[in-house]
């Protein structure tokens, strides 16, 4: 099983994945995609870069470990998703905020189920 991992990833990303133990605890899976977040927001890293970035880090974990590391992902996003959806919806309602009308509306659009985080896993 670990070899076709590995040449799974070599033959992805055209070089060895580093041979590392991976933390898959709740923390860590939450550490990464708040790091992404920020990245993100702080236009550190384009959504390909966060892309290729979450890709290198799943090829990283061991399979034995993937179905803990999956479970924690998708929890991960999906609180981070209605919390985005939250704040989107509430933004029009607040005294002085003027909406985008584009802002919100897009937001709450990516929770149908093709933008969905089981469907990316």
């Amino acid at each position: 099983m670990r070899v076709v991992w590995r040449v799974a990833c070599t033959a992805h990303y055209r070089s060895p994945c580093m041979p590392q133990e991976l933390s898959v605890s709740y923390q860590a899976v939450k550490t990464k995609v708040h790091r992404l977040l920020d990245a993100a927001v702080e236009g550190a890293k384009s959504e390909r870069e966060i892309e290729e970035c979450i890709a290198r880090w799943w090829c990283m974990v061991q399979p034995a470990d993937r179905a803990v590391a999956k479970k924690y992902l998708l929890t991960v996003l999906e609180r981070s998703n209605a919390t985005l959806k939250a704040i989107a919806t509430t933004l029009p309602e607040l005294e002085g905020f003027e909406t985008q009308d584009h802002a919100p509306q897009h937001l709450a659009a990516t929770s149908d189920a093709r933008h969905s985080p089981a469907g990316r896993a």
